[in-house]
């Protein structure tokens, strides 16, 4: 195999935390802002506390996965990152760098959401599929048609009542068209339309409340996505 199966996500933004506090949360937090990665075997590569930090995964023929975060102190608090991902993709290269790349910019918002309004505090996740029904076309507008939410721009508050769910008086945090972020007092909802991807739309549950049940919650919005995509 060639190196052209190579890869590489550059992205550079500024996070309202310190050095330390996003080191926390790009280590031990993930499951508050992206999702869990504890059970990941990877390797520690470069480890130089709170400014560099390089975690990688090998497996067979080449292949390798590699998270790269270099974080520079601001002032006020809050820090400069440095992000690169690195590594093979086996097949459909196109595809999943798209994906990929794209996914970037909306974990990398998400961190700064998650740092900005609830950093510290104990989070119940959850991961939500939509049914391969999702993956048609114009899957991902279904759903912000369903949630009301389709061509508000990212700030509006939004009041919705959502079937089976209940009600949810959250900010559109972000809004284009593949991802949606909704906030609310104690819960982030992240909605990712990878049905252009080649995947079914999906979604995650980021609860702040203290009374998080992962099982109510999927079963929920579960439902509520058959019946957006029956």
């Amino acid at each position: 195999m060639t190196d052209n199966r190579k890869f590489e996500i550059v992205a550079d933004t500024e996070l309202p935390g310190t050095p330390e506090r996003v080191w926390q949360a790009v280590t031990k937090d993930t499951p508050a802002w992206m999702f869990p990665t504890d059970q990941w075997p990877d390797v520690k590569t470069t480890e130089e506390y709170p400014s560099h930090l390089v975690s990688r995964m090998d497996g067979p023929d080449g292949w390798f996965n590699q998270l790269e975060h270099v974080l520079e102190p601001l002032e006020g608090g809050r820090a400069k990152l440095h992000y690169v991902h690195s590594g093979i993709f086996a097949d459909n290269w196109d595809e999943q760098y798209d994906g990929a790349s794209k996914h970037t910019e909306f974990y990398l918002h998400t961190l700064g959401q998650y740092l900005q309004h609830f950093d510290g505090k104990p989070v119940v996740f959850t991961d939500i599929q939509a049914p391969p029904s999702s993956q048609a076309p114009d899957g991902f507008v279904q759903l912000k048609q369903a949630l009301g939410v389709d061509g508000l721009p990212t700030g509006t508050s939004v009041d919705v009542d959502i079937d089976g769910v209940g009600r949810l008086s959250a900010e559109v945090d972000f809004s284009n068209e593949n991802f949606l972020g909704l906030r609310t007092a104690d819960t982030m909802y992240r909605f990712f339309g990878r049905n252009v991807f080649g995947a079914p739309v999906g979604m995650t549950v980021h609860e702040f409340s203290g009374s998080g049940d992962s099982e109510l919650t999927a079963k929920a919005w579960g439902a509520f996505l058959e019946k957006v995509y029956a």
